[in-house]
């Protein structure tokens, strides 16, 4: 029997984050990682502290972001990797009362160090009315974060490649098969939904699908373009297109209508012509306030659940992943906004 600090359950944002935590604090534990594609792992990768449709931020933007900053060079004294791509978010506007809307917000208190009040003309795509920069944007390399990481965890021994089996569990003993464990936390997206401890979690999947295009003609490198949906470069001459929002559609399959929807998104202010090389889905845990899911158990104490990222997935789930540690080990309370009990 090998005894540890903690058991994750899951491979996402959530249960990396937190890893990192605990590798931090010296922390001994384990993560189970089925190998499947989380929706964590499809997603964009993008940093963004505005809410890009009314031009609004959210709770604790600056803190999030300042919060995953320090957070990833500190994964980067270990894997020796940086993942944060300096690729800033610009906005094509539709019309002039976009502009005159963005200019206002820009001397909000709350936003006047995201809204860049110059305005851009870009090379390459059409936009007439100009694109906003949001200053402190960014994105992560999604695929570099997760292979970096789980390598990592994986040559420590912190790793386990299987599918976790909530009947092995030994409650009364806080055990599950060969380990013996102080605490177990859940972070399991959706698979939550299968979970006997926390299956009644007010998670709502949200379909996103996503594609990987050839552009006919390149376009800046270095910058993130959003006008209905982000556009971005990947390796390979590729690039990334997505993602759409849908709470109808269920099934485990492609969407031809989110695929339309893509495809005419992109021709609006793509002028060349695209090649479609890939199409991607996965189901974010949605949550109806946008505030995560964190707490313990009712009544197994050393049972929780950190869940409901949304898409703010990279920020909610490395920012309240301290919020979380802080909780369990020094008994700080958790925010009203993000703990279980508000349900």
């Amino acid at each position: 029997m090998k005894n540890v600090d903690y058991i994750i359950v899951g491979d996402g944002y959530a249960a990396l984050f937190f890893a990192h935590q605990l590798l931090l604090n010296n922390k001994s534990f384990v993560v189970f990682s089925e190998g499947k594609k989380s929706a964590s792992q499809i997603s964009a990768g993008i940093i963004n502290p505005v809410v890009l449709k009314k031009f609004t931020t959210f709770w604790l933007a600056q803190e999030q972001i300042d919060f995953l900053k320090t957070s990833l060079k500190e994964i980067e004294s270990y894997t020796g990797e940086n993942y944060l791509i300096d690729s800033p978010i610009h906005r094509i506007f539709h019309d002039e009362n976009e502009q005159k809307l963005w200019l206002k917000k820009s001397g909000n208190e709350e936003l006047k160090n995201f809204l860049d009040e110059k305005f851009d003309h870009l090379n390459g795509v059409k936009n007439d009315f100009q694109t906003g920069k949001v200053n402190q944007s960014a994105r992560l390399n999604v695929s570099g974060f997760f292979n970096g990481l789980l390598s990592y965890l994986e040559s420590k021994g912190n790793l386990v490649k299987e599918k976790f089996d909530y009947s092995k569990i030994d409650v009364s003993n806080s055990e599950y098969k060969d380990f013996s464990f102080k605490n177990i936390l859940f972070c399991e997206g959706m698979g939550g939904k299968e979970n006997p401890f926390f299956s009644d979690i007010a998670v709502i999947p949200n379909k996103g699908h996503h594609i990987r295009v050839k552009l006919s003609d390149a376009i800046p490198e270095d910058i993130t373009i959003k006008k209905k949906h982000f556009l971005f470069p990947l390796n390979d001459n590729l690039y990334f297109y997505g993602g759409t929002y849908d709470r109808e559609q269920m099934h485990h399959e492609i969407d031809s209508s989110a695929v339309e929807q893509l495809q005419k998104g992109l021709s609006e202010f793509y002028p060349g012509d695209f090649e479609i090389k890939e199409v991607h889905f996965g189901f974010r845990p949605t949550v109806k306030d946008r505030r995560p899911i964190v707490g313990r158990h009712s009544q197994h104490s050393n049972f929780y659940v950190f869940n409901g990222l949304g898409a703010r997935g990279i920020l909610n789930g490395c920012y309240f992943s301290k919020t979380l540690f802080e909780y369990i080990e020094n008994n700080i309370p958790l925010p009203q906004e993000i703990s279980i009990d508000r349900f």
